[in-house]
């Protein structure tokens, strides 16, 4: 009997144990459930009201440039209180990404962007999607209906009302830990270091040629990473958009001009940017008012006495393509997996040496006098070889060269981009010897190029005189 009872209590204590388990099991897990659904109904409640903050903003008129809007009180708002689980759940495909250490660093990361239009929106808005919190704006322009078509946070009800404010709005109401700083400046090199304090990258999305050179210059100087945006304007090609050093840039304008007055500066390279090497079509600048002309050089684009007024054509999907090169770029780097070496323009630079090269030397030989220099360089080969002949030889077939060469076309004329085709080695020496070798004119008097060539030939370099035309137009040359 004994032995019954003692088993029995036994038994009673085990269920007893396993059913307190049990019990505090559920309480636990119903606890969690609660806790996450409170979590999750507190940012739904934040959302709703984000939602109904916007909604009541779009009722309102649209506002003149003096609107209240700009008072300093309502342009920078604090940071609000933030839960990190919350937090790390937004940036979860982030995190997975980058995993922890590298987004510690993009999370503690501070970014200036000056200019905030059509590509520097884009940057700040995918920057602080991806865990960015610190970020200041920098721009005195206001949103116009034009920059509709563009700009990654402007609506209609912000025509009329600074850039940087509608960018901190949207920002906000995307992440609620980020501390916004937006100033409705001009940058300018005379107190350029109290727009950059702190900064670890800066952004530079300027339109106007002389304030960003000066930005890129002062920030190479003073030892701040800048990113720099080159020309997205009369582009429709997303394939040719590309990343490199300054100093490999080809066929932007802006990117030349750049390039070209670092260089007087001293800064030839180290300042990595984002440019396309296409060449644009028949897409022109919008005509200006005759009283712009008078004024003075129309050259840049802006509003103040040094900020001409420029219209450019603009196809809104390529700055904000700009504006994802640099973002991407920019991330990785501050998550310590840097693009290490962005491929450079069809990996060709070394060919375009070459071509410039045995050029120069055929040159020599036809002219019979040493030449050090040629009136075209490697951005001139490039746009030859890669854009007019599309990498192939002017004779028909037009096959793809295993050996191509560059030859002045019209003996008659100076080499030119319009004088310049491409040849397979064995096309080019026949050329060499039917059309550029001295000969007697009783004996054997010189061929014209048609002549050995055919009209089909012929055809194809007339055709690229009208390309190069347009070419030079777009350029300034």
């Amino acid at each position: 009997m004994n032995v019954f009872s003692a088993q029995s209590h036994r038994t009673q204590l085990i269920l007893a144990a396993v059913s307190a388990s049990l019990l505090t099991s559920g309480l636990f897990t119903a606890y969690n459930a609660y806790s996450r659904r409170e979590r999750r109904r507190g940012l739904d409640r934040d959302i709703l009201r984000s939602i109904a903050d916007q909604n009541e903003g779009s009722k309102q008129h649209l506002r003149p440039k003096d609107d209240g809007l700009l008072d300093e009180q309502i342009i920078r708002i604090g940071a609000n209180g933030h839960n990190e689980e919350l937090i790390r759940e937004q940036l979860a495909r982030c995190y997975a990404f980058f995993g922890d250490e590298g987004m510690a660093r993009i999370r503690e990361k501070s970014v200036v962007v000056v200019g905030c239009g059509g590509v520097g929106s884009w940057v700040a808005v995918m920057l602080v999607r991806s865990g960015v919190s610190k970020i200041r704006l920098v721009d005195f322009d206001y949103v116009t209906l034009s920059s509709l078509n563009r700009h990654a946070t402007a609506v209609l009800a912000d025509v009329g009302t600074p850039k940087v404010g509608c960018i901190e709005r949207t920002l906000k109401q995307i992440s609620r830990c980020v501390e916004v700083d937006s100033r409705l400046e001009v940058w300018r090199k005379e107190d350029g270091g109290r727009l950059l304090e702190g900064a670890d990258w800066v952004i530079d999305a300027i339109d106007n040629i002389t304030t960003k050179v000066d930005l890129l210059k002062y920030c190479h100087e003073h030892h701040i990473k800048v990113f720099s945006s080159m020309g997205a304007s009369a582009k429709t090609d997303p394939t040719r958009i590309q990343i490199s050093d300054i100093s490999y840039t080809m066929y932007d304008p802006l990117a030349r001009s750049v390039r070209r007055r670092l260089r007087l500066q001293g800064v030839s390279s180290g300042i990595p940017v984002v440019y396309s090497t296409e060449v644009p079509g028949d897409v022109k600048l919008l005509p200006l008012p005759e009283e712009e002309f008078q004024k003075g050089a129309v050259k840049e684009l802006g509003v103040f006495d040094d900020f001409r007024v420029r219209i450019l054509p603009v196809l809104g999907s390529l700055p904000s393509l700009f504006g994802l090169h640099i973002a991407t770029y920019i991330l990785c780097e501050m998550a310590g997996k840097p693009i290490l070496n962005p491929l450079p323009i069809k990996n060709r630079k070394k060919l375009y040496e070459r071509l410039l090269r045995d050029l120069l030397h055929r040159e020599s030989k036809f002219t019979g006098e040493p030449i050090n220099k040629l009136p075209i360089d490697e951005d001139d080969v490039a746009l030859i070889f890669e854009d007019l002949h599309l990498g192939r030889s002017v004779v028909p077939p037009h096959a793809v060269p295993a050996h191509p060469t560059l030859l002045r076309w019209d003996p008659a004329k100076p080499l030119t981009l319009e004088n310049c085709v491409v040849f397979e080695s064995t096309e080019a020496e026949k050329h060499v010897r039917e059309c550029l070798t001295p000969r007697t004119e009783e004996m054997h008097p010189r061929k014209t190029p048609g002549a050995v060539w055919g009209d089909e030939v012929q055809a194809v370099v007339e055709r690229h005189v009208g390309d190069v035309a347009k070419y030079r137009t777009w350029v300034g040359l």
